[in-house]
């Protein structure tokens, strides 16, 4: 699949890392680093700008590596990004740790992953068929 992406960053174009990756790392296009302060949010602009075609998202996602290490996520995890969405990919980071944080430019701030989508249409009814499950949820299997 290509992808019509524009890119105002000094950073080189997203890549797999292997082979079989499904995500594709981004990073921070800053002139100067930023720092995160414990429990802090900002707001990281990558300047890249996609277009995506019909019947496809793209979800930002948090690299496993920052989270563990660092306590670093992406706060509205997966974000989304819908393919009528034309403006810069922004990600919005937040600092989980005890410890500042500081974001270089040009760092892998999370990734992004291309996912197919379907378009749903309501039809609206009376009643719903019956499943093993039922009305359970929220830990209704119990805790083992």
């Amino acid at each position: 699949m290509k992808i019509k992406i524009i890119n105002t960053s000094r950073n080189p174009l997203p890549a797999y890392s292997t082979a079989l990756s499904a995500g594709m790392d981004l990073r921070a296009n800053l002139t100067q680093p930023l720092s995160l302060k414990p429990l802090q949010r900002a707001l990281v602009p990558t300047g890249l700008f996609i277009q995506l075609p019909a019947g496809f998202e793209a979800q930002i996602r948090p690299r496993s590596g920052l989270a563990i290490k660092r306590g670093i996520t992406v706060l509205n995890s997966p974000g989304t990004i819908d393919a009528d969405y034309r403006g810069e990919i922004q990600v919005i980071l937040i600092n989980l740790s005890t410890d500042e944080f500081i974001i270089e430019p040009g760092e892998r701030i999370c990734q992004m992953i291309i996912a197919r989508h379907e378009t749903a249409e309501w039809e609206e009814t009376d009643a719903l068929e019956c499943s093993e499950r039922g009305e359970g949820g929220f830990g209704h299997t119990g805790n083992k």
